[in-house]
This record gives C-alpha cells, structure tokens and sequence, in this order.
C-alpha cells in the first residue's frame, strides 16, 4: 500500500516551518548599531570597579533589546557602585537617587528595563548555590555610551544584571572573583 504526501499538505508544511523559524528569528535579540568610542577627559572615567572606559575610536555594538524572559533568565552578573561618586555614573535611572553600596540594588540592560518598567520591581538573582532578592533601580544602557552621561563607559551588552556589592555578598562570591559571573534571574 503506497501513502502519499498531498500538494496542499506540503504546501501547508513549508508555510508552518517558516512561521515557526520567524517567530523563532523573532525572539533573537540582534545587534542594532554601533557607536564610535571616545577617549575620556583626564579623570572623567571611574575605574572604580574594573569599569572600563572607551577607547577612542573603537566600535561598540548596541543593542535595544535584551533575550527573551523565561521562568530563569541567563545573564551575566557585573559589578557597580550605585553610590554618589561610584563608578555608575550618575543617579539612577527610576528615582534620581543614589543608592548605598550595601543595598541590593541592580541595574538591567536596556531591554530588561524595558523603559523603566521593572523600575523598583524585585527580581531574584541565583547562582554560586544561593538567591538573592534585588530591587531594579537603574538602566545599564546599551544603546549608549562613552559620553559624560555614561561615565565614558562602553554601551553594556544586552544581557547583564549590573549589581551592587550586596548582591555580590550575599550570593556567596568571595571579593576576589567580584566583577563577572553567570546568573540566572527572574521577577520576584
């Protein structure tokens, strides 16, 4: 007995697989400019922790969206003092305030902050064996950078939780490995 495969049923098959590759094409965050770096006046650039500073003419990738959110977001884990003269730059984004170092507070890339959405919204951060609840109170921006207004700082890739010494403490990281580690997050 022969079994056959219809014209239409064909048809109706490659018209599924391209939506389905669509909407997975959809849910990529793909790169949408560059910048040109721009050297830091003298002291401009707090290399506070770790920060780094934009070198004069490098490209920079932007982005204006982040992966998409699961149950448990990959991100990677950065360090940044939320306080006056830290090297987060300016006052946060949600409230226009400084924020104590020994507080958990976070910063999400510009697509996660979505904006100012998740401003004052808890999110909780797991890894090294431990969680941890922190409130979004800042943009680590990723569709700017390298300007007075970023700390001559590059734009953040799309995927970072940038995190206050509080967050660091209480997932368990000794001091010496603080500045990058990968994380899971999600609301709280």
């Amino acid at each position: 007995m022969k079994s056959f495969i219809s014209k239409e049923s064909i048809v109706l098959l490659v018209i599924l697989l391209s939506a389905i590759c669509l909407v997975t094409e959809a849910q990529q965050c793909r790169p949408s400019g560059r910048i040109r770096g721009r050297k830091a006046p003298p002291g401009q650039c707090n290399q506070e922790n770790d920060s780094d500073c934009c070198k004069a003419g490098k490209m920079y990738t932007t982005y204006k969206c982040s992966p998409p959110l699961s149950g448990s977001t990959k991100a990677y884990l950065t360090l940044n003092s939320f306080e006056k003269n830290g090297d987060g730059g300016g006052p946060s984004e949600c409230d226009n305030k400084y924020h104590s170092d020994n507080t958990p507070v976070v910063a999400l890339s510009t697509g996660w902050y979505n904006h100012g959405k998740r401003c004052h919204n808890n999110i909780t951060i797991s890894a090294n064996g431990r969680s941890v609840v922190a409130m979004v109170v800042d943009e680590c921006d990723s569709t700017e950078g390298c300007d007075a207004d970023h700390d001559y700082q590059p734009p953040c890739p799309n995927n970072i939780v940038d995190a206050s010494k509080a967050v660091w403490k209480a997932l368990g990281v000794p001091e010496d490995n603080w500045g990058g580690l990968d994380i899971t997050w999600s609301d709280a």
